[in-house]
């Protein structure tokens, strides 16, 4: 990614990450213990890599067809103030988030993995995929990270927008100050 001009110059203009989750912050596996309990895996990379982009002063958002306590309970230890779960039309809840937060299209990154998932890739300034991702999403997309989902993907990205935007640094920096 980082030697594509072309993405480095959509990337410097990123002010929002949105995320979809299964496939994208977990590898789209999903345990099923009981009819009332699901359990899924969240890598700490990711974690860490929506961190720094929140430090950084850029939110990051999730948009998941899929209403989960367990997904529910991830976003909050990450802060993810924008948290749109069971959301089928993924569009809509897009719209929401854009103009509640008053950003453009351009403005905006999205990383999906699925065909719920291809009107955000078409519309925002930022489209990513994973490299498990269907042909279609493969298509549809700016860029493949090298990462796999639910493996360091999202981290990925999240550097990739910091260094685009030279805050990669300064964000590194405050854990060798702490």
């Amino acid at each position: 990614m980082l030697s594509d001009p072309l993405l480095i110059e959509k990337a410097k203009a990123i002010r929002l990450l949105i995320c979809d989750v299964d496939g994208v912050l977990t590898t789209g596996v999903i345990y099923y213990l009981s009819q009332e309990m699901e359990m899924k895996g969240f890598h700490v990379h990711d974690g860490l890599g929506i961190k720094l982009l929140q430090k950084a002063g850029i939110p990051v958002a999730v948009i998941s067809a899929k209403n989960s306590a367990v997904t529910a309970h991830r976003l909050q230890h990450l802060d993810i103030a924008h948290a749109y779960l069971g959301h089928e039309n993924k569009l809509s809840a897009y719209e929401e988030l854009k103009q509640k937060l008053r950003f453009n299209d351009n403005e905006i990154a999205f990383i999906g993995d699925d065909l719920p998932d291809l009107a955000l890739l078409r519309r925002v300034g930022l489209a990513i995929t994973v490299p498990q991702a269907p042909a279609i999403i493969q298509q549809q997309s700016h860029c493949i990270t090298t990462k796999k989902a639910g493996k360091g993907a999202v981290r990925e990205v999240c550097e990739f927008i910091l260094q685009a935007q030279a805050k990669y640094e300064s964000v590194i920096e405050s854990y060798l100050t702490t």
